[in-house]
C-alpha cells in the first residue's frame, strides 16, 4: 500500500500528488467505524483513517495509478492498496464498504454534527466546579484502560476535592497513581502564543510527562506550520475508558473551583496552625503563601507533598485563589505561592457549567479526541515518534456496556456538536452555531443564556454569528403574535482581564466591552436597538440583561466583587439545554475549536408556564431552577416561587425588581444628615462599584473614584445597607461609558488589522510584539 494525499492547511502539508505517496509492506485492519494500517513488526498502529462523510473506496487505475489497485479515501487523507488481482481489489473494496455501511459516521446529522443524537443516555449537569470536580476525581479513579484531556489550559496541581489534606486528590497525583496502574493517560493542550498569553502550557506538559512514561502530552498548533495565529484550542473534556466523558466550560485549572458561595475571602484561621515550617522567600510574591514542604519520600502513600497540607482549612492553595482582574496569573511554574495577596486582595469567584455524559454520547467525544490527537501526532515532526501512540475508537456496539456511571446521572437525548476546521482537527464543522440558532427559533416560552461571552448580531463585517439575530426575530414574533416570551441573559459585568477599571480598564477589557455593548445596546445592529424601532421601551417586557456580584467582609470591612460568569450553557421551555460558547471564535468552525453537547429531556413532569400547567423536562427544569434559586437566594425566601419563569410575577416582581435593587444598593449614594445616612444622589455610594450605569464618559469615572465611598467612612452602616441585598444578580449597566469609543484605534496592537477585514476579532490577552503583523490572540 502507498499513504499520503494530506489535505490540510499549513506549510507542513503534503497536497495530495504522487510524489507524496510511498509504497511498503503493511497489514491492514477494518473495523466498523475506521481502518488502520500497521507495520508488519513491531506490529505498532501506523495510521488510522476514520470513518467520515467522505470516505470513498474507489477501484481502478484512473483511481489508483496502478493495476488491481484499491482508492480508500475520507476527507483528510487517500490511501492506496495494490492489490495482486482484481479480484482481490474487489474483495477489499467490498468488504470497506459492508464494515462500514453501518457506521453512524458516514453522513452528517442534524445541525450538520458528525454525531447523531444519542436518546437514553445517562447525564448529568453541573452549575459551579465543586460537583464537577469533585465526579470528576471519583471517575478518574475508576479509569482501567485509558483518560483522554484536552484543555485550553491545565494546572497539574489543581486539587479535585477541597479542602484538601493532602495530594491525593491532585491532578497530578490521580493520573500519576493510574499511569502506575498501566492506564495511559493522553493530554492535549493548547499551544498558546507565549509573548500574548501566560498559560505555560509548556510548564503543563513537562510536569505532567515527567510523572510517567504512560502519560503522553501533546500540544497544538505549531503556530508558524500551520500558520495558525490567532486561533485557540477552546475545548474542556475529559474521557476515560471512552464511556464516561465530562465536558463544558471548566478548564482543569487555577481558580475555576467554586460553590454556590462564591467565597470572596479565603484566609488562613488565627487558631489553626498553617505555618509548620517557613516559607521560600520569592521575590515579587507575598507572605501569605500556603507554606512549602521538603516532604519525606518514605511518607507513600501520601504522595510527593510540596505543600504541607495536614492542618489546611483553605479551599484556594497558592495560585489558586486569584484576582485576575487585578493581576493575571504569573510565575505558574511555582503554584504554592500566593499571586496576590489574600489577606488584602478579595478573590475573583468562579461561575461556571459543565456535564458529564456516558455511552454512546462519551463514545462521540472519545472520538473527536482521537480523531484530533491522530491529526496532531501526523502533522508535528516531534509526535511521529513510536512515544506517542496512534489511538483507537472503540465500538458504538458495545458503548452501552457502563462498568460505571456517575451518581445523580439520568437518561435524556444527547447530541455531541463542535467547531473545527482543518487546521484544528482536520475537518470542517460548524454544529454549535446552528444548534443554537435552532433551540432559539423554535423555543415557545423563554430562553436562558448563561454566557462567558455575549458577542453576537451579524452586520457580515466584524461579527458573523447570527444568535442576536435569532433572539432578535424570536422576540418580534412573539410581539407581533400578541404572546409572552422572556430572555434572560447573564453575562459577566467585566471581561476577565487584568486591568483597572478605574482608569477605564485598558484596550483589552474595553475591546470586549465594545463588542458587548454593541451587541447589546449600541449601534444600529444591537439587539435593543432593533427593538426599539418596532416596540419602543416595551422591549423591557421580553428581554433582561443582567450581571452577578457578590459582598462579603474582608478584616471586618466590607467588600464586593463581580463573580466571573464562565459558563457556556442555553437553556429553553424547561426541555432541553446546550453548553456551548457565545461568540464569533466558537461559533463559526474556522476559528476556535470548541466542544458542547445538546441536552433534551425525553421524559416529563408537571410544573407551571405562563400561569397554566406544563410539561416540563426533568433535567433543564431542575438546571433553570438551581441557576434562579442561587442567582435570587431563594433559599432565605422560600416564598419566591420560581416555577413559572414567564409569568408577569416572577418577570417582573421577582427577577427584574430584585436585580434592580440590588443594583440599587451597591451604587445608590449617600449623604449624611443629623447622624442619619440618606440616600441621595451625587453622594457617597456603599461601593464605589465598577461598572457603573450612571458613568457616561472618563471624566464621570475619574470624578467617581476620587470620591470616598460609604465603606470608607461608615463601614458598618454599610454593612447594615448590604442585608437588603437578595441573592448575587444585578442589572447590567447598559450605559456605562456610553459616551466613550471603547474599541482601540487603528495602529494599535490591540486593534488587530482594518476591521473590514472578515477575520477581524478582539482583543484576547496583551504583550509585546516584534512587529505591528505580530498582533495578540483575540476572542470575539
Amino acid at each position: 500500500m502507498r499513504s499520503g494525499g494530506h489535505r490540510i492547511q499549513g506549510l507542513n502539508c503534503f497536497g495530495h500528488h504522487q510524489f507524496c505517496f510511498r509504497w511498503s509492506h503493511r497489514w491492514l485492519v477494518v473495523k466498523d467505524s475506521f481502518l488502520l494500517y500497521m507495520s508488519r513488526d513491531p506490529g505498532l498502529v501506523s495510521f488510522v483513517l476514520l470513518f467520515d462523510p467522505e470516505l470513498k473506496v474507489l477501484v481502478g487505475r484512473c483511481y489508483t495509478d496502478t493495476q488491481h489497485g484499491v482508492c480508500i479515501e475520507n476527507f483528510s487523507r487517500k490511501l492506496i492498496i495494490k492489490c495482486n488481482s482484481y479480484r482481490q481489489a474487489q474483495w477489499w473494496s467490498h468488504e470497506i464498504r459492508r464494515l462500514s455501511e453501518r457506521c453512524d459516521f458516514l453522513q452528517l446529522h442534524r445541525f450538520e454534527s458528525f454525531a447523531p443524537p444519542r436518546p437514553h443516555t445517562f447525564t448529568k449537569w453541573y452549575v459551579n466546579g465543586s460537583g464537577y470536580f469533585s465526579d470528576l476525581a471519583d471517575a478518574l479513579e475508576n479509569a482501567k484502560e485509558e483518560i483522554f484531556i484536552t484543555d485550553w489550559w491545565l494546572s497539574p496541581e489543581v486539587f479535585l476535592k477541597r479542602p484538601a489534606r493532602g495530594t491525593y486528590w491532585r491532578l497530578d497525583q490521580i493520573l500519576k497513581r493510574k499511569a502506575d496502574q498501566g492506564v495511559k493517560v493522553c493530554v492535549l493542550l493548547y499551544k498558546e502564543v507565549e509573548l500574548a498569553l501566560g498559560i505555560n502550557s509548556d510548564y503543563s506538559k513537562r510536569t505532567l510527562m515527567n510523572l510517567h512514561p504512560n502519560i503522553k502530552v501533546m500540544r497544538h498548533p505549531d503556530h508558524v506550520a500551520s500558520v495558525v495565529f490567532l486561533w485557540a484550542h477552546h475545548e474542556k473534556m475529559v474521557c476515560i475508558d471512552q464511556t464516561v466523558a465530562f465536558v463544558g466550560g471548566l478548564d482543569l485549572a487555577f481558580g475555576r473551583w467554586d460553590d454556590s458561595s462564591y467565597k470572596l475571602i479565603d484566609v488562613p484561621s488565627k487558631t489553626t496552625n498553617h505555618n509548620p515550617r517557613a516559607v521560600p522567600e520569592t521575590e515579587g510574591e507575598d507572605d501569605s503563601a500556603v507554606p512549602l514542604s521538603h516532604g519525606d519520600p518514605g511518607e507513600a502513600p501520601r504522595g510527593h507533598d510540596e505543600v504541607d497540607l495536614t492542618c489546611n482549612a483553605l479551599l484556594w492553595v497558592g495560585k489558586d485563589y486569584s484576582n485576575f482582574i487585578k493581576k493575571d496569573w504569573t510565575q505558574l511554574d511555582q503554584p504554592f505561592q500566593d499571586n496576590v495577596d489574600r489577606t488584602q486582595v478579595p478573590r475573583i469567584p468562579w461561575r461556571d457549567l459543565g456535564a458529564v455524559v456516558h455511552g454512546k454520547a462519551a463514545r462521540d467525544l472519545a472520538r473527536h479526541f482521537i480523531q484530533r490527537w491522530n491529526f496532531t501526532k501526523i502533522f508535528k515532526i516531534k509526535y511521529k515518534d513510536k512515544f506517542y501512540p496512534c489511538l483507537l475508537p472503540k465500538s458504538h456496539v458495545t458503548a452501552n456496556d457502563l462498568p460505571f456511571t456517575v451518581p445523580g446521572a439520568a437518561k435524556a437525548s444527547v447530541q455531541v456538536l463542535r467547531s473545527v476546521d482543518r487546521w484544528s482537527a482536520g475537518t470542517c464543522e460548524s454544529s454549535i452555531h446552528k444548534a443554537y440558532v435552532h433551540v432559539i427559533e423554535n423555543s415557545q416560552h423563554y430562553i436562558y443564556i448563561e454566557n462567558q461571552f455575549f458577542i453576537s448580531c451579524a452586520e457580515e463585517r466584524i461579527v458573523h454569528n447570527t444568535i442576536g439575530d435569532a433572539i432578535v426575530k424570536r422576540i418580534l414574533r412573539a410581539h407581533s403574535e400578541k404572546k409572552k416570551y422572556r430572555v434572560f441573559v447573564v453575562v459577566p459585568l467585566l471581561p476577565g482581564f487584568e486591568g483597572d477599571i478605574a482608569e477605564g480598564g485598558g484596550r483589552a477589557i474595553q475591546t470586549i466591552l465594545h463588542f458587548t455593548y454593541r451587541t447589546m445596546n449600541r449601534g444600529e445592529f444591537s439587539i435593543l436597538s432593533r427593538l426599539k424601532e418596532q416596540m419602543q421601551d416595551e422591549w423591557r417586557q421580553y428581554i433582561s440583561l443582567c450581571g452577578v456580584r457578590t459582598h462579603s467582609e474582608l478584616g471586618q470591612t466590607p467588600i464586593t466583587e463581580l463573580i466571573y460568569v464562565h459558563s457556556k450553557a442555553l437553556i429553553a421551555d424547561d426541555r432541553c439545554y446546550i453548553i456551548a460558547n457565545i461568540n464569533d471564535r466558537s461559533m463559526l468552525g474556522s476559528r476556535d475549536s470548541e466542544l458542547a453537547v445538546l441536552v433534551e429531556d425525553e421524559e416529563r413532569v408537571p410544573s407551571r408556564m405562563n400561569g397554566e400547567e406544563y410539561e416540563a423536562g426533568p433535567l433543564a427544569l431542575a438546571l433553570r431552577k438551581e441557576c434562579f434559586k442561587v442567582l435570587l437566594q431563594t433559599d432565605s425566601e422560600p416564598v419566591i416561587d420560581i416555577d413559572d419563569p414567564v409569568s408577569d410575577y416572577f418577570f417582573n416582581d421577582v427577577w427584574n425588581k430584585t436585580a434592580q435593587s440590588n443594583a440599587s444598593i451597591y451604587e445608590t449614594p449617600y449623604y449624611l444628615f443629623n447622624h442619619t445616612w440618606i440616600a441621595l444622589s451625587s453622594f457617597l455610594q456603599v461601593f464605589r462599584c465598577l461598572p457603573l450605569d450612571s458613568i457616561r464618559n472618563m471624566r464621570e469615572l475619574q470624578e467617581h473614584v476620587s470620591t470616598k465611598n460609604l465603606v470608607q467612612t461608615d463601614p458598618e452602616q454599610a454593612g447594615r445597607e448590604l442585608k437588603a441585598i437578595r441573592g448575587i444578580l444585578v442589572h447590567f449597566p447598559l450605559h456605562f461609558l456610553c459616551e466613550e469609543n471603547l474599541l482601540p484605534p487603528p495602529g494599535t496592537k490591540e486593534r488587530m488589522v482594518p476591521l473590514e477585514r472578515r477575520d477581524v476579532i478582539a482583543l484576547e490577552k496583551t504583550g509585546p510584539y516584534q512587529n505591528k503583523t505580530e498582533r495578540e490572540k483575540l476572542f470575539l
